[in-house]
């Protein structure tokens, strides 16, 4: 586990920008079960969740179209969660950080690391933004 006080800058980036933070399997299996769409974002400490993840996600939101409700599980600080999480992710393999759009409580789009990793910000955004286009 992080230390909350070097994961709470982390955390808020998403919060500031509309995310509800899960902390149970119980919040998190209510929440991706919901009808409409739900973004799930499982954020990171890592290099690419700075860089790449967080900034390309909160640029994706500026679109017309968009997920209905926003949510986020933090790997390394909300384990049980997490946890839960990734079971709604299967058949993807454990990643962080990823980004999981959900229809009607079925996973429809999901970006793993190796899809954030090494890519801009921008070309998150625009990955999400067809999805959204597609989906929301």
């Amino acid at each position: 586990m992080y230390p909350p006080e070097l994961t709470a800058p982390m955390s808020m980036d998403l919060v500031s920008a509309g995310f509800e933070e899960l902390k149970t399997p119980e919040q998190v299996d209510k929440a991706l079960a919901q009808p409409g769409t739900v973004l799930c974002v499982v954020n990171s400490v890592c290099g690419c969740a700075a860089g790449a993840a967080r900034p390309g996600v909160k640029h994706s939101l500026r679109g017309s179209k968009r997920p209905d409700k926003l949510v986020t599980v933090f790997a390394g600080v909300d384990g049980d969660a997490v946890i839960q999480a990734r079971k709604h992710f299967l058949p993807y393999p454990p990643s962080s950080p990823a980004m999981a759009l959900f229809k009607d409580g079925k996973l429809v789009h999901f970006l793993e690391r190796h899809h954030i990793e090494g890519r801009t910000a921008e070309m998150i955004a625009e990955n999400l933004g067809m999805a959204y286009e597609e989906f929301c």
